[in-house]
């Protein structure tokens, strides 16, 4: 028998360059009085900034500005950053994480592409069972979805669920009290796999492009539910609940020019400033094959400013108005589709199977659509928090609220976190506060 030889590829080659110039990472708390500069200097590759920017939002931190370059085949980032509460980041766990996560050890060891943006315990997600589910939204559905997930005693350990334009996508991390698959438990994800697909489609008739899957990779859930409204063409919608969801003081302005001298297009979005705006552009961005070779980004007060220049990856810059209006369209989609107005929660209560199916229960029988929700699990507790509305499309009224509050409250934890400013309270005025703590395992979550 003939032997054939390949060429040999050191596997270690893939890092050489990062090996020879590492990355340089500086957490600065001394230059600017009101928030931390986390600066990055490193060798640039493809999906970079996109990687950096990931890091920093799963983190909880909020980018206030941030100055990038990335010509001449190096990186230079530097990113003004607070936490939550607009003060400097001072912990120790989270900027030795930082440093560790966007210094040499994080590019070398893989860090940067399987971070999964999303708690489960003390164990990767890639202990669990991955599922992903778009189709067409509507009242109860998230119900529908999570009874079927309880019925075959199936537990949420972590999910993330958006919709947008009428549509819904969901990414869900569910296990088993089983340690590994066996013969019950493959023949329960079918099942599971053939219910979830008939939920989703609704009717015979509807052609939507509805589907359950399972999933395989480590791709950030956040960017995996972008890809999943993408390839589902959301930013063609023309829906009129559109206009219904989302005011218009939340309407993003995106631009389109071009810079001659330099070889590139300048995308410029002015709107509402929020939580992980940068990095829902620039996910689009990177999920259309658009590099970023410079971008400016600033907050000021609730507005927001941010300017990109870009060209595709094969060098182009954008051209022809069909190319422009897309990529206006789905720029617009992606900060559309984390907006969420209205009223908002949060529930903390020990995990169980059946837990996000009896709160969405709960919520359908008030007549309530959730319009983003996400589940994580740290341990045995669960914490979940939902943006809902009207099932009309109307705010939700505070003697709403307070059946919710009868109806949870008995045995979780459940914070108010918005209150539509339409609300009307209840004569009785029992309920002027946003937030509410009820049940008996309150102490047990303060541990």
């Amino acid at each position: 028998m003939a032997r054939s030889y390949g060429p040999y590829f050191d596997p270690d080659y893939e890092t050489l360059s990062i090996r020879i110039n590492p990355p340089r990472v500086s957490v600065d708390n001394v230059s600017c009085k009101d928030c931390t500069l986390v600066k990055v200097d490193s060798i640039n590759k493809p999906g970079i900034l996109l990687e950096v920017v990931q890091i920093l939002s799963d983190l909880d931190l909020v980018i206030t500005k941030a100055y990038i370059s990335s010509d001449g085949g190096w990186f230079m980032d530097v990113f003004h950053v607070t936490d939550q509460h607009g003060n400097k980041v001072t912990d120790n766990n989270t900027i030795g994480h930082i440093e560790k996560a966007l210094g040499p050890e994080g590019y070398t060891s893989g860090i940067l592409k399987t971070r999964p943006g999303r708690k489960v315990g003390e164990n990767s997600v890639g202990d669990y069972t991955t599922i992903e589910l778009i189709g067409r939204d509507r009242p109860g559905l998230l119900s529908e979805i999570s009874a079927v997930l309880a019925n075959l005693h199936f537990n949420v350990a972590a999910a993330e669920v958006w919709t947008h334009n009428g549509r819904i996508a969901c990414v869900l991390y569910i296990n088993d009290n089983c340690s590994s698959l066996d013969e019950d438990e493959e023949s329960r994800l079918c099942v599971m796999e053939e219910q979830l697909n008939n939920i989703l489609r609704g009717r015979e008739d509807d052609e939507s492009g509805a589907h359950a899957t399972f999933s395989v990779g480590s791709t950030h859930v956040d960017r995996r539910l972008h890809q999943m409204f993408f390839a589902d063409r959301d930013y063609e919608g023309g829906c009129l609940e559109m206009e219904i969801e989302y005011p218009p003081n939340s309407k993003p302005d995106v631009r389109i020019e071009s810079c001659v001298e330099k070889g590139y297009s300048v995308v410029s979005v002015s709107c509402k400033d929020r939580a992980k705006l940068m990095l829902d552009i620039v996910c689009t961005l990177t999920d259309m094959q658009y590099a970023v070779f410079h971008a400016t980004i600033s907050s000021d007060g609730p507005s927001a400013s941010q300017e990109y220049f870009i060209r595709h990856m094969d060098g182009c810059t954008l051209e022809s108005e069909a190319e422009k209006e897309k990529v206006v369209k789905c720029i617009e989609a992606a900060i559309r589709r984390r907006i969420s107005e209205g009223f908002s929660f949060e529930l903390c209560a020990k995990d169980r199977v059946g837990l996000l199916s009896e709160v969405t229960r709960v919520l359908r029988e008030n007549g309530l659509s959730v319009t983003r929700a996400g589940v994580t699990t740290i341990g045995e507790k669960a914490k979940n928090f939902f943006y809902v509305r009207d099932a009309s499309g109307n705010p939700v009224e505070m003697k709403t609220i307070e059946r919710l509050r009868e109806e949870i409250g008995q045995t979780m934890m459940l914070n108010v976190k918005k209150v539509p400013t339409s609300a009307k309270a209840p004569e009785t005025g029992g309920l002027a506060k946003t937030s509410f703590f009820f049940g008996g395992l309150l102490e047990k979550f303060r541990t």
